[in-house]
């Protein structure tokens, strides 16, 4: 797979802008609460960044088509990071709101092409471990740059956190620039050559998508809200433990998801870790909710990062895979573009509604109802295993 054209600067790319995503995922709603904000205000923060961000991918797999991957991914590099800027603005409602949603079209788009270019570029055989890497990638920058946002915010101020953002999604832009000139496969070469779909495309999507909405909505009230119920369990060492935690959480999704990988691939097939994942995160999340009911040691929740972590890093990889092999190889980028949106719509929607939560049935409250969540997922997922068993993928 390392010698596919273009898939190490991808990788760099997708270091680089998920770096500039992480930085700022727990740093705005932190920033939104200290500046006075309700903490709904500072859910919706990321709620709107993420509505944007699902917005643009729903239109990125045409872009593909007629733009190139090229293009496509240097503009929405440049729209991930110039609007960073506009935070040091203020903290004002519209501040927070407006400029979180720009960034959201440049990484709606960002991610689709990065996640459909690896399918374009790497061989069907090492789908599994190139899906596993890009994840690798993806956790190693969440392990470096979820903490960084907060000790950058802490140590030296907000505004200090914005322009790193913006100057490391650049990065990616640059890296963008050596990425093969391709274009998405247009719909009408789905040729003879490829089976037919015995179902709609959405029912063969559909629950590999509510498996990973379901693990996203927990983490959106991970990401948002951990680093201020830590700090109400530890006033003293709080912002500490919490980026730790986040930091271990986005180590253990690295791990296990090219872990994933690795076995869907000796299998040649995905599926095999999909319900572990959704159990450890299951777990995770009802060991969050736990501790901050009960006032528990906050080094409690480093078992549970790791338990949310990992099992949503098998999920991950266990419903991209599964799109990617139940929909034809021409569909890759349609593929790309609803995993993308059920990840990004259920961080979004978990910030925002288990933000409103948590205004009324304070963080443990949250963590709950995001437990329930998780578990409606494995539940579909159980089902769809004993109905749904014969399944056709695409040549």
């Amino acid at each position: 797979m390392w010698k596919a054209p273009g898939f190490i600067p991808t990788l760099i790319a997708v270091f680089a802008a998920f770096g500039s995503w992480s930085l700022l995922l727990p740093v705005i709603p932190l920033a939104a609460l200290d500046a006075g904000h309700s903490t709904t205000l500072a859910g919706a923060s990321t709620g709107i960044f993420m509505a944007a961000t699902v917005a643009t991918q729903i239109f990125t797999p045409t872009a593909l088509r007629r733009i190139g991957y090229n293009p496509v991914m240097v503009a929405s590099a440049f729209m991930l990071g110039v609007p960073a800027l506009g935070h040091l603005l203020g903290l004002e409602a519209w501040n927070l709101l407006l400029f979180s949603a720009l960034r959201g079209i440049g990484f709606g788009a960002l991610t689709v092409a990065e996640s459909a270019l690896i399918a374009e570029l790497v061989p069907s055989r090492f789908l599994g471990k190139a899906s596993g890497m890009l994840g690798v990638f993806i956790g190693i920058s969440q392990m470096i740059c979820l903490p960084l946002g907060l000790f950058l915010a802490g140590r030296v101020g907000y505004p200090v956190v914005y322009v790193t953002a913006a100057a490391i999604a650049l990065v990616a832009a640059v890296m963008c620039l050596r990425i093969p000139r391709i274009r998405a496969h247009p719909r009408a070469r789905a040729s003879s050559q490829e089976h037919v779909v015995s179902a709609p495309v959405w029912k063969l999507v559909l629950v590999p998508a509510l498996s990973v909405t379901s693990l996203s909505m927990s983490f959106g009230a991970v990401s948002s809200f951990l680093p201020a119920a830590v700090q109400e369990l530890d006033p003293v060492t709080g912002s500490v433990i919490a980026g730790l935690i986040l930091s271990i959480t986005g180590g253990a999704a690295m791990i296990l998801r090219y872990g994933s990988g690795i076995i869907a691939d000796r299998n040649g097939r995905p599926g095999a870790t999909m319900i572990p994942g959704q159990v450890m995160g299951f777990a995770g999340v009802l060991l969050m909710a736990l501790v901050v009911a009960n006032g528990w040691s906050a080094w409690w929740l480093v078992v549970a990062g790791i338990l949310f972590g990992g099992g949503f890093g098998m999920v991950q990889n266990e419903a991209l895979l599964s799109m990617f092999f139940r929909l034809p190889r021409s569909r890759v980028s349609e593929a790309s573009a609803v995993w993308n949106i059920s990840f990004d719509a259920g961080t979004g929607l978990g910030s925002f509604l288990l933000g409103a939560v948590a205004a009324q049935a304070a963080y443990s409250g949250a963590y709950a109802v995001g437990a329930a969540i998780v578990a409606l997922g494995l539940l579909a997922t159980i089902a769809d295993r004993l109905v749904g068993r014969k399944r056709h993928r695409g040549g």
